[in-house]
């Protein structure tokens, strides 16, 4: 909005010449959403509070987190808030990739919004179920990917992916690019999802996958960048930069009432729909391989789900009882039943994260 109204006054105020500069309006909206998270968190808060709608904690969890029950859930909804009002100030509304960023963030946040209603206020034991989630997971990936291949201003680029550490090496899905988007979208909502078990734990891995994004779109939409650092070179694609420093600064604010111990939780609402908004960051910045790195902790949290369930329902069919590798799934349980401390966990979750984000910003132009 700012960009649209005032960017065009700079042939009589000079200093509106600034709006032009992506750099700045990133800069700004990140700052934004932390203050919008400050102003409208306390509120929605108190409004939680008020219609008692707290988290439902799970028997079999943790006996530690049986002390959270209660607590307000639903605060995906100050994310939401605070990472779109942002980018709808800041950002270039008639950018594509800006539109097609908040269809992906408001679609799965809508998606959660109902699943933790269904939960918490209708008290509906599974909330919204779970083929229903994944119907909306994969319409999304659907809609995303159909106009990624089939659009004209993407012709250049259609179903390709990039392979990290080796420059200007991307391979051409043909038709197949299109699966291709329905699975990243549906796994990176999910495995965020999963993630989402510990205080500050997912929205900390969050806030730097964002700042990490933030770098990579910004050199992408830049010709003279891409090519030194021999990525795609994706015009237009600079301006996600505002939206993941309002990601950043959206998820700061929320680690501000997320962290231990927790004063809200996200719940689905925050999970899937800024889950699904990192995967179609990947996306639309052709770094969907790169981002099973990045996202390395929200993969091994998924797969240590998959492995758990698959080796129990093994062992039981092969010896009528089944088994597990884990003590507890997913696997920040695992660590938590071994005696860890809650906030030791996060720490260290958040360390490694961010030595991923390091090691896939050195990924560019080595081989």
């Amino acid at each position: 909005m700012f960009y649209h109204f005032l960017y065009p006054l700079k042939t009589y105020i000079s200093g509106f010449n600034l709006f032009q500069y992506i750099t700045f309006r990133a800069a700004m909206a990140a700052i934004t959403a932390l203050l919008i998270s400050f102003v409208v968190g306390p509120i929605i808060l108190k409004q939680l509070r008020k219609h008692q709608i707290g988290e439902i904690i799970r028997e079999n969890g943790p006996k530690s987190h049986l002390s959270k029950k209660g607590t307000p859930t639903m605060g995906g909804i100050i994310i939401l808030f605070s990472v779109i009002v942002p980018v709808l100030l800041w950002a270039n509304l008639k950018n594509i990739y800006i539109n097609l960023i908040l269809l992906a963030t408001l679609w799965m946040g809508a998606v959660g919004f109902l699943d933790d209603y269904l939960k918490v206020v209708k008290k509906f034991k599974k909330g919204l179920i779970a083929r229903y989630k994944l119907i909306g997971q994969i319409t999304l990936g659907l809609i995303i990917g159909s106009y990624l291949y089939f659009a004209p201003e993407f012709e250049s680029i259609r179903g390709f992916t990039s392979v990290p550490f080796f420059k200007n090496l991307e391979i051409n899905l043909g038709l197949l690019y299109i699966p291709f988007v329905i699975f990243v979208i549906t796994a990176a909502s999910n495995a965020v999802n999963l993630t989402d078990g510990l205080d500050g734990l997912a929205s900390g891995l969050m806030g730097i996958i964002a700042l990490t994004f933030a770098v990579i779109a910004y050199v992408s939409g830049r010709v003279d960048f891409s090519q030194y650092l021999n990525i795609i070179y994706l015009p237009g694609s600079g301006e996600l930069a505002v939206y993941c420093m309002s990601f950043a600064g959206g998820i700061l604010g929320f680690l501000w009432y997320n962290s231990k111990p927790a004063q809200v939780f996200m719940g689905d609402t925050g999970s899937l729909g800024m889950g699904s908004a990192l995967g179609t960051l990947a996306i639309l910045l052709k770094k969907e391989i790169l981002f099973a790195l990045l996202g390395g902790i929200f993969v091994a949290e998924a797969l240590s789900v998959l492995i758990q369930v698959g080796y129990f329902k093994y062992t039981r069919k092969k010896t009528g009882t089944g088994k597990r590798i884990f003590l507890m799934a997913p696997l920040h349980h695992h660590f938590e039943i071994k005696g860890l401390d809650e906030s030791k966990i996060v720490i260290r979750f958040w360390i490694i994260g961010i030595l991923l984000a390091l090691l896939s910003l050195s990924s560019f132009k080595i081989l």
